[in-house]
């Protein structure tokens, strides 16, 4: 009985073996591939987090010093994140930052600088729009009518055409089209929920241009 078992085990030693002989490369392969691909998973996640909270203590700077309103500072740390972080979303949260503050100290060049950098090289389809629209002012308070409307005149996220109308509107006035710009404020008004406060100011700036809105537009008067 012993030498009858004896004899089924070598058989089924003998079929792993040629089993094994037969495929055992390709699993072998097989294994190391899924272990290698789950370990890069690992590192690249561990990567991510760690970029995260090095751009995120950076941003800190940037805030730090703009609250500051230390120019040196901002540009320094800006540059920082630009250099090491550019495809985290603190980066263009950071340029955005830096611009406005870089504005405010008298520093068009810069505050345009940081955000042509974010359209440029931003990875937030938000943060790059709302750089599109700050540039269009900036271009607009500098007379340059056709780089004002060239920053707005493109695909923007759906959540934001309503303000390039209303930027496109600022242009348009601005070089008398008066039509033109009653046509881009009209639309920007009416793609705004009636809670926007926004709409208001919109409102505003169709009356300065004789036209009522409310009942013009709508028929309904408050």
């Amino acid at each position: 009985m012993a030498k009858h078992l004896d004899l089924e085990e070598q058989e089924q030693l003998d079929q792993i073996k040629h089993f094994w002989a037969q495929y055992g490369n390709a699993i072998t392969w097989a294994l190391i591939a899924v272990l290698g691909s789950f370990a890069a998973w690992n590192g690249w996640n561990y990567w991510q987090t760690n970029q995260a909270i090095k751009a995120a203590a950076l941003y800190d700077e940037v805030q730090s010093a703009a609250q500051a309103a230390d120019v040196d500072r901002i540009k320094r740390a800006l540059g920082d994140m630009q250099a090491g972080y550019a495809k985290t979303s603190y980066a263009g949260q950071s340029a955005l930052l830096a611009a406005r503050a870089l504005h405010t100290a008298g520093q068009k060049d810069a505050a345009r600088e940081a955000l042509e950098w974010t359209v440029n090289n931003g990875t937030d389809p938000g943060y790059q729009a709302v750089a599109r629209l700050r540039l269009a002012s900036l271009a607009l308070d500098a007379g340059d009518f056709d780089a004002a409307m060239g920053w707005v005149n493109t695909s923007l996220p759906p959540a934001f055409e309503p303000l390039a109308a209303d930027r496109r509107g600022d242009v348009l006035k601005a070089q008398g089209k008066v039509e033109e710009a009653t046509a881009q404020y009209r639309a920007a008004w009416q793609s705004m929920p009636d809670t926007t406060e926004y709409r208001r100011l919109i409102e505003v700036k169709l009356a300065s241009l004789g036209v009522d809105v409310l009942t013009q537009s709508t028929g309904v008067t408050r």
